[in-house]
């Protein structure tokens, strides 16, 4: 039986510089946020770039309320840190989110839809700018989300998604040769204009409080699941990376994951409902030309992680979430 793991209350600065909090309503997450710097550049600015706005909190209610309503995009109840003044990239409202005690402590954390909406960008960046994996959200009426440096990306281009929906995970990907630590880039924007179309961030009605704040989301909190702590990632464990998925009905997805530097292919099955109780699942994984490996049993929050050696081999994988499954060809062959 996969149980989660206890989260630890509080969530301590470790800038020089003035706080605002925003009052939890559900268990904080993991204490003190590192800071970070990460120089990241927008994708596909306008050829022409207005005047860099000020953060001056001047802004009316109305006009910072006009935007769809957007809530912290990280799973319920989770305290992050925020800041707008870490990198020298930043030209506007742009916020980068930790939590934890040390740079690292939250790679691999869930990211989610701030807002319900369309995904209009769902790939890794290249040496295009420093964004690296990026994911945005078409809301309607001109707001756009982005969130970049993910270390994987878990929904696709033209994908519709839920306030609250796993996008994808906190990473620290980037251009070639960008060395950041892992964080979450997240911007705002509305109509074109770069920078200036970069909007001031409300979360729950309330103003981020610019530069630093530590902010608790409250997404889905209120008659809604909390979103599955675990991460495909984290139940496979360290070198592996996401290359395929598929969603399971909506009571969970199946992963297929690759380590580079062993050869070994995972699948783990991550619930999306009925978290915390114990239901079907499973996952496995046939390497062609050998025995298939599979876990399967009732299960709080995962089946797996399901491991095989099969560099040069096609592999078959899949799983299994309440009353869903799936089962792929044969593919991924080498990878």
């Amino acid at each position: 039986m996969k149980l989660n793991g206890a989260l630890v209350a509080g969530c301590t600065l470790l800038f020089g510089l003035a706080t605002a909090t925003v009052t939890a309503t559900a268990a904080a997450a993991n204490p003190a946020p590192a800071p970070t710097s990460s120089p990241t550049a927008s994708p596909a600015p306008t050829a022409t770039a207005t005047a860099t706005p000020t953060p001056t909190g001047t802004e009316s209610p109305a006009q910072l309320l006009a935007a769809p309503n957007f809530q912290l995009p990280f799973p319920c109840g989770q305290t992050w840190n925020g800041n707008n003044s870490a990198s020298s990239a930043h030209k506007a409202y742009e916020i980068d989110f930790n939590r934890g005690s040390t740079a690292g402590a939250d790679l691999g954390d869930a990211v989610v839809a701030a807002a319900a909406g369309t995904v209009g960008i769902s790939a890794h960046q290249g040496s295009a700018n420093g964004f690296g994996n990026l994911v945005t959200i078409n809301h309607g009426g001109g707001y756009i989300t982005y969130y970049a440096h993910l270390n994987a990306r878990t929904v696709s281009a033209g994908q519709t998604v839920a306030q609250g929906q796993k996008i994808g995970t906190v990473g620290k990907t980037s251009r070639p040769g960008n060395n950041i630590s892992p964080h979450l880039h997240f911007e705002v924007r509305k109509g074109t204009g770069y920078p200036s179309n970069i909007q001031r961030a409300v979360f729950d009605g309330k103003a981020f409080a610019y530069p630093i704040a530590n902010v608790t989301s409250k997404n889905k909190c209120s008659g809604g699941a909390p979103a599955n702590p675990h991460t495909p990632e984290k139940v496979c464990g360290s070198g592996y990376q996401v290359v395929d998925s598929q969603a399971l009905g909506t009571e969970g997805r199946v992963y297929l994951l690759y380590n580079g530097a062993t050869g070994y292919n995972c699948v783990t099955t991550l619930k999306t409902t009925s978290l915390g109780a114990q239901t079907a699942t499973a996952a496995f994984l046939e390497a062609q030309g050998s025995a298939r490996k599979t876990d399967s049993g009732n299960f709080t929050y995962y089946a797996g992680p399901v491991t095989a050696k099969a560099p040069g081999k096609c592999v078959k994988w899949g799983g299994k979430a309440g009353s869903a499954t799936y089962t792929s060809p044969f593919e991924h062959c080498g990878s």
